[in-house]
Parts: C-alpha cells; sequence; structure tokens
C-alpha cells in the first residue's frame, strides 16, 4: 500500500509539474491552456504568471464557477493588454481573421478594422499586435461575478462592499480616471470587512509594475509609514486625495507635480501574501471614496 501511494504521489507531482509548465509556455508564446480536473481560473492564472483579471478578460464568457474538464483557456502572453473597457492590446494567434478576434471579445469586426488602419484583414500575421476596441457590455462581461477576490471557483466569500459613492456628492473633475496599474487583479475590494473596518482597495500585479497618478496633482507625502511601507500621497483639484502604499521604490519627490498617468513608484514585493500588491485609496475631503465609483 505505502508503494502504491508513492506512486500515486509521484504521478500526481508529475501532472502538476505539466500543467504548470504548459500553463506558463502559454503564457509565453499566447496559446492554450486546457483545464483539467480540479483547476480552477486563480490557479491556472498563477501557473502562467498573469493576473487573474487579465486572465478572465482574454476569456469572456468564461464563468469561473463552471470551469469544465477540457474547457480551453486562451493564455495572453506577456506583451498583451487588456485595460478595463478596453482597447485591448492583442497578439495575433495562428488561424486568427478580424472577424473571429471580433466573435471573441464580443465586438464588430468593421470597429477591429477601423481601429488598426494599414493593417489588411488578409495581412495579418502571426504575432502582430493589433488594437481591440469593446463594445460597450464587453468589459462587464469579460470579468465573472467571482473575479472581485481573485479566487476564482473556490467558492470564498468576498468581504462585504460599501456602496459606491452618489456622483452627484463628488466633484464634476472625479469622473473616468484610469487605474493605477496597466495590468491588476482586485484581490480586495473597497469595503468593510468581517469586523465592520472599513478597507481600501487592494490590487496585485507583475513584478516590476509601477503605480501611475490617477489624476494631476501634487505629491504631498513621498515617504515610509509604519505596516503600510512606501507610501505616495497625490492631491487633486477639488479637495481630491490618492494614496498609493505597500510601494518597494520612490519615483517622486513631496512638492512634485504630476500629470495623469506618471510613475509615481514601483509595487513592492509581500512575503505574506507572496504577490507583488499596491494598496490604492481615495479620499474626497479627507473622507474616503469607493474607487469604482471614479476609476473608469
Amino acid at each position: 500500500m505505502s508503494v502504491l501511494l508513492l506512486l500515486l504521489t509521484g504521478c500526481a507531482s508529475q501532472q502538476a509539474e505539466r500543467a504548470t509548465r504548459d500553463a506558463a509556455e502559454a503564457s509565453r508564446v499566447g496559446g492554450w491552456v486546457i483545464v483539467q480536473r480540479g483547476d480552477t481560473l486563480g490557479e491556472l492564472a498563477r501557473r502562467g504568471g498573469v493576473p487573474l483579471e487579465r486572465l478572465q478578460r482574454f476569456n469572456p464568457g468564461v464563468d469561473a464557477r463552471r470551469l469544465a474538464v477540457g474547457q480551453r483557456l486562451l493564455m495572453p502572453t506577456r506583451r498583451e493588454r487588456a485595460p478595463y473597457r478596453g482597447p485591448y492590446r492583442y497578439q495575433v494567434r495562428s488561424g486568427d481573421t478580424y472577424s473571429s478576434i471580433a466573435r471573441r471579445f464580443r465586438t464588430d469586426a468593421s470597429r477591429l478594422q477601423a481601429a488598426n488602419p494599414g493593417v489588411a484583414p488578409t495581412r495579418l500575421a502571426v504575432g502582430q499586435l493589433i488594437s481591440v476596441p469593446l463594445s460597450s457590455g464587453s468589459a462587464r462581461s469579460a470579468t465573472s461575478p467571482a473575479s472581485s477576490n481573485g479566487t476564482g471557483s473556490t467558492g470564498t466569500a468576498s468581504p462585504r462592499r460599501a456602496s459606491l459613492p452618489d456622483p452627484s456628492s463628488l466633484p464634476s473633475s472625479a469622473r473616468r480616471w484610469p487605474w493605477p496599474l496597466d495590468d491588476y487583479r482586485i484581490v480586495r475590494p473597497y469595503g468593510t470587512d468581517s469586523r465592520g473596518t472599513l478597507q481600501p482597495m487592494l490590487l496585485a500585479t507583475d513584478a516590476g509594475a509601477r503605480a501611475k497618478a490617477v489624476a494631476a496633482g501634487e505629491v504631498r507625502y513621498a515617504g515610509s509609514m509604519r505596516q503600510l511601507g512606501k507610501v505616495v500621497i497625490v492631491h487633486h483639484p477639488d479637495n481630491l486625495q490618492s494614496v498609493y502604499a505597500l510601494c518597494d521604490r520612490l519615483l517622486v519627490k513631496n512638492g512634485q507635480a504630476v500629470a495623469r498617468g506618471a510613475a509615481l513608484c514601483e509595487v513592492g514585493y509581500s512575503n505574506a501574501t507572496e504577490r507583488h500588491d499596491l494598496l490604492f485609496d481615495l479620499r474626497h475631503g479627507g473622507k474616503p471614496v469607493n474607487p469604482r465609483g471614479v476609476l473608469r
């Protein structure tokens, strides 16, 4: 019996290692991965070394809670990008056409072609990067209901969310701000925890990622804080503030004026979570604001 257990353990270990190699290879070359028994979307993303939210966005319509054995998922490459609401940066695969790409991302082939002037439909080349504009509902459908806590199909309950800010209570300037990271997944949404304590949003990203200013403003603080690591606080017009914490290296100084999209810090690595995490917070007059009501 003990010999059998050792053999089974060895086989399982080999299968896991092979699945990890397959996912990593698919991430590198932009291939497909096949769902195996016991897989979750979060585990597949971890094996491929990509943020969960990006994996979800490149597989719109896939329900993280209902993965099927044998189901094919497209693993995005490191050159591809999938910002919320698009446009996506997509790398052409073998057999792709404007029509097939449009169907995958639930948009129109005519919009796809218009977004890539000079790229003839008959001359798509494998490995070529193209822009993919999304329809109004594509970005919402590309993220499954289970994506907010990054658990995939594990069934872990997410924290209770605080309500979105009433748009009328915020200045008109606080509209459609970009996210502070190009690639991210929300591992903790803004809201209260099980003890009723309000928690800011926590975003996971890739190594080397830089947090960017969500709006133009002035750096009022760039330094270290206990339990928060290196922190950048930017003041914006209309008494708005944005906070970027758990940074590893600061890229700005106190009093520095920054434009929207300016790099503020390099995101740090947490030994506790074994991830690169950015704590992001928004304030209006010192009062916390749910970023989902401001960021586009």
